[in-house]
């Protein structure tokens, strides 16, 4: 066993920095995910043949397995993204009738203070 000595000092510990995740496109996804439902070739040879990892491509076909519904169901069609622009349009809409409210109320209160 090796032992410091008189005046040696203890060499510093490296931190290895951690790998950042790699992300996939909706896209990549979807591609790599038919091709496991469509069962022609095993999970093994999909990940080996994307470099991905089998477990990643295993959860990707549940993922789609689980969202198949949604895509043949009412709504169909509307994305996330489309739902969020409807909100934000529905209370766009109420902020401008509100405030076209307080703006007659004003000019109404205005002509009757003479200003």
């Amino acid at each position: 066993m090796w032992r410091l000595g008189v005046g040696d000092k203890p060499k510093p510990k490296r931190h290895k920095m951690k790998a950042k995740r790699k992300r996939y496109e909706p896209e990549f996804k979807a591609r790599v995910s038919i091709e496991a439902l469509k069962g022609v070739k095993t999970i093994q040879q999909i990940a080996k043949e994307y470099k991905i990892h089998p477990m990643q491509v295993s959860e990707w076909k549940k993922i789609m397995l689980q969202g198949a519904p949604e895509a043949f169901g009412p709504g169909r069609g509307k994305t996330a993204v489309a739902e969020d622009f409807e909100k934000e349009r529905k209370r766009l809409q109420a902020k401008v009738g509100e405030l076209t409210l307080d703006l007659d109320w004003l000019r109404e209160k205005s002509k009757q203070l003479g200003l």
